[in-house]
C-alpha cells in the first residue's frame, strides 16, 4: 500500500485529508508545519509527501526545496487553496508532481497521489488552463523580489513576518542573533525597503506567510 505522508497548518484539514484517504493508502504522519515536514520526511520516507504551501516556521516551497535538496526523486503533491497557474507553474519547475486544490473532491485527490506514486504528473483541472497558458507564454511570473533572497534569507523572512524576535529566529535557526540581524540588514538593503514592516509586505507578496 502507497504510504503517504500529510502536512497542513490547520489540524483539522489535516486530520480530515487523513481521514479521506486512510482506507485507500497507508497514512504514516501528519504535521503541521515546513520543519516538522522534513524531520518527519527523513524519519518515514513516504512513497507521497501530500503537503500545503502556507505553514508557519518554515512554508511549504522552502520545506519542499529543502527535501529535494536531500531526495530529488521524492514524490510531491502540493494540496492548497491557491488556484494560481503561475504558483502551480513554480511548484513544477521545483520538482513537485502534483498540484491539488483544496476544493477538489476526494476522487481527484486519490487520483492525483496514484499518478504522482506511479511517477507521472498529476494537475487540477481547475488550474490546468492557465497553466497551459504559463507554459505558452514561455515565462513563469515570480512574485516581485523573489529571486533577490537566498533560502536562509527566505526562512529569516518568515519568521519575522510570524513575528519571532530576533533571539527566537536565532534559536529556530541554530544561529546566533547577530547572525540574524545581518540576514535582516542584507534583506532591507537587497530590497530597498527601510522598516520591518515593509519586509513582512514582501513575505505576505512571496507567500511565505498568509493564505
Amino acid at each position: 500500500m502507497t504510504t503517504v505522508l500529510i502536512a497542513d497548518d490547520h489540524a483539522v484539514v489535516a486530520q480530515g485529508l487523513s481521514a479521506l484517504l486512510k482506507e485507500t493508502f497507508h497514512i504514516v504522519g501528519v504535521v503541521h508545519d515546513g520543519r516538522a515536514l522534513i524531520e518527519a520526511f527523513q524519519e518515514q520516507r513516504p512513497d507521497v509527501i501530500l503537503t500545503d504551501i502556507s505553514m508557519p516556521g518554515l512554508n511549504g516551497i522552502d520545506a519542499i526545496r529543502k527535501i529535494l535538496e536531500q531526495q530529488p526523486e521524492a514524490k510531491i503533491v502540493i494540496v492548497t487553496m491557491h488556484d494560481d497557474s503561475h504558483l502551480a507553474a513554480q511548484a513544477f519547475r521545483l520538482g513537485v508532481s502534483g498540484y491539488v486544490l483544496k476544493t477538489s473532491p476526494k476522487e481527484e485527490l486519490i487520483k492525483a497521489i496514484q499518478e504522482v506514486s506511479q511517477g507521472r504528473a498529476y494537475l487540477s483541472p481547475q488550474v490546468a488552463r492557465g497553466f497551459i497558458d504559463v507554459l505558452l507564454e514561455g515565462k513563469i511570473k515570480l512574485p516581485a523580489s523573489a529571486g533577490t533572497l537566498t533560502g536562509r534569507q527566505r526562512e529569516v523572512l518568515q519568521l519575522l513576518a510570524e513575528g519571532k524576535t530576533m533571539k527566537e529566529i536565532a534559536g529556530i535557526l541554530h544561529i546566533s542573533p547577530r547572525t540574524v540581524e545581518s540576514h535582516k540588514y542584507e534583506m532591507m538593503q537587497n530590497l530597498g525597503v527601510t522598516t520591518t514592516a515593509e519586509l513582512v509586505q514582501h513575505a505576505i507578496r512571496l507567500k511565505l506567510v498568509g493564505g
